[in-house]
């Protein structure tokens, strides 16, 4: 189903012709027909509760900190194998099928290929790409039986590369996007909120290889609309942001970010133009001149500043404000350690002293390398002294009499102005973005939400290619560096995603098209009629091609409400003795809380169409 939106819309104007992709069809018998017309948009399945493995539970597991894992758990959709790594029990592997059904559509829309790599990567094509040595403790190193090195993929850059050089040789064969959903392994050091951060986790990526820079920014740009069709198909509110390129590499890149409070992830967004980044790269309007800070044109002095090692207890100890402090801070960047230098009010943007320094690494300093270089502990660091080159933002540019750490223990300095005191190695845009700062575009205010990134395309240019001698000829007959572009899914963190986005206190509230049934019939009683009426609904429902599942259990009605509204069905249709009688059955939104009378007669019709529209969307 490629293009289901405009099924929906000719279908609405009456025309009798239904669109899926490529293909036009005349129908008649509205959406039950379609479906009859078109199998592969859904298949007839009879499903009876009874017949799965559902395993609910009341009571939250203990390790969970978020909505998702505590109701993936209890919904009976995952289980804990061990850290970051899940047994996918039937309702939570529908749910995954049916993010994986909607990307695998709009990747083929887009032009790209299925194909499937290697999970497990062997140690030279790493090594060739240069990652090997720089990728960190999260890239998993195993030896086979020969003591030969390999990796469990977290990313298949080198693969797709390595297979690519190997196959494409003239630029007759490009452009080329090619894609998989694969399993990853990423040994994160502390693994947390169930399918949000694991280690082994589902991820669709895809990559692309053209000729030049222009056919590469098209590739990007089809990427980045067929993004915005599948979490728009997903029924989920999310935005598109600039975003640092990472340990990927590359020129540009986006990230998709669904809107959650409980979303690691800053985003900032401009309140009157499009402008929208992660915190981390975005980007806002120069800083006025740093004042309120005293000028002071004699020495710097020593001060006593006993066990105050953070911004707040500093700055009472000297009675000062933020603004007046030079946050000093020392960074391994590629292996050498540096200094990074802020406003006490500010904090440290990492990625952007990344891209200031042009490493492909950079992390904090830990105590022991902090010691080796200010020859104090944590907290006392500062920029006067030092052997290392220091790098300052722009906050500072102009600043006089700032207090800075002493580099002694127990000590600061006050009266301290860059480059009078300390050579400033190079000034630059460091921190990150405050509620304070102005949109860089226009100049209007910045807003700051919360967001779970699902998604990221990259723009990676011949980074790859070159390190791995990806060449084609070109017309010329001369080679050529294919130009890549990366783009990443996140395939169970999508799905984890969509419940951090829908949930109440009762449970789960599926958008339709992620849900892993979209109506459940149940029974409230298991007298004769009750039960054949039941099974009637669910059968009508079935030949119409909507996605039911029957709770035939004999249970009570109460359990089969708290399991049904856990579970998060988008619909419910309940049939009891009452409203038999009178000809109707109840029928329950989740998503809105509505409850309605339906006829019998004509429930699955009504009912099926709303879905047919919701898929639609």
């Amino acid at each position: 189903m490629t293009d289901v939106a405009t099924c929906a819309r000719v279908w609405r104007r009456g025309s009798g012709v239904a669109t899926f992709g490529l293909t036009r069809a005349p129908f008649s018998g509205g959406f039950a027909a379609v479906y009859r017309r078109f199998p592969s948009l859904h298949e007839e399945i009879d499903v009876r509760w009874s017949q799965l493995l559902i395993p609910t539970v009341r009571e939250n597991p203990a390790d969970a900190e978020v909505a998702s894992h505590r109701l993936m758990v209890r919904a009976g959709m995952i289980r804990k194998v061990a850290a970051g790594i899940y047994d996918y029990l039937p309702l939570g592997l529908k749910v995954i099928r049916k993010v994986e059904a909607i990307v695998r559509e709009e990747m083929v829309r887009a032009g790209a290929q299925e194909i499937l790599l290697p999970a497990v990567q062997p140690a030279e094509l790493w090594k060739e790409s240069g990652r090997w040595e720089i990728y960190g403790k999260e890239l998993l190193r195993i030896r086979d039986r020969h003591e030969r090195e390999f990796c469990f993929g977290p990313t298949h850059e080198e693969v797709v590369t390595d297979l690519v050089r190997r196959e494409v040789r003239s630029y007759k064969a490009l452009p080329i996007n090619l894609f998989q959903i694969q399993t990853k392994f990423r040994d994160e050091v502390r693994p947390r909120f169930g399918l949000m951060r694991g280690r082994e986790f589902l991820m669709k990526d895809a990559y692309s290889f053209d000729a030049d820079d222009d056919g590469a920014k098209a590739a990007y740009q089809r990427m980045f609309d067929a993004y915005v069709r599948i979490f728009r198909r997903c029924g989920l509110d999310f935005r598109a942001v600039e975003a640092d390129t990472g340990s990927i590499g590359g020129r540009d890149s986006h990230e998709f970010h669904v809107l959650a409070e409980s979303g690691e992830d800053q985003i900032v967004f401009c309140s009157k133009c499009q402008y929208a980044a992660n915190v981390e790269r975005a980007r806002y309007a120069p800083d006025p001149p740093t004042d309120g800070v005293e000028s002071a044109p004699g020495e710097p002095a020593e001060a006593s500043t006993p066990d105050a090692r953070t911004v707040d207890e500093v700055c009472r100890s000297l009675g000062i404000p933020p603004t007046a402090l030079g946050k000093t801070l020392i960074v391994v960047a590629d292996g050498s350690p540096i200094a990074a230098m802020v406003r006490g009010d500010h904090e440290l943007n990492e990625p952007a002293l990344r891209t200031l320094l042009g490493a492909s690494v950079l992390e904090m300093a830990d105590a022991g390398v902090v010691r080796e270089v200010t020859g104090a502990s944590v907290g006392f660091a500062g920029p006067v002294g030092l052997a290392i080159p220091v790098f300052v933002d722009e906050a500072l540019r102009g600043a006089s009499g700032l207090a800075v750490g002493a580099n002694r223990d127990g000590f600061h300095l006050t009266g301290v102005s860059p480059e009078r005191d300390f050579t400033v190695a190079r000034w630059g845009a460091i921190r990150r973005a405050t509620a304070a700062d102005r949109c860089a575009d226009c100049g209007s205010s910045l807003d700051f939400r919360r967001g779970i990134e699902v998604g990221h395309v990259f723009r990676l240019g011949t980074k790859y290619s070159d390190a791995l001698k990806c060449t084609f000829l070109d017309a010329d007959g001369r080679p050529q560096p294919m130009v890549m572009g990366c783009y990443g899914i996140g395939v169970g963190r999508t799905a984890a995603a969509a419940i951090e986005q829908n949930h109440d206190e009762r449970g789960i509230r599926w958008p339709v098209a992620l849900a892993p049934f979209e109506v459940a019939v149940l029974a409230l009683n298991p007298a004769p009629a009750v039960f054949a009426a039941a099974e009637t609904i669910h059968d009508k429902f079935v030949r119409a091609g909507v996605d039911v599942i029957f709770d035939d259990r004999s249970e009570r009605a109460g359990v089969k409400f708290t399991d049904a509204e856990l579970i998060g069905f988008p619909f419910v249709v309940v049939v009891g003795s009452k409203g038999l009688e009178a000809g109707e059955v109840e029928l329950k939104d989740r998503r809105t809380g509505a409850t309605e009378k339906a006829p019998f007669d004509a429930v699955v019709q009504v009912l099926a169409q709303r879905i047919f529209e919701a898929r639609c969307l």
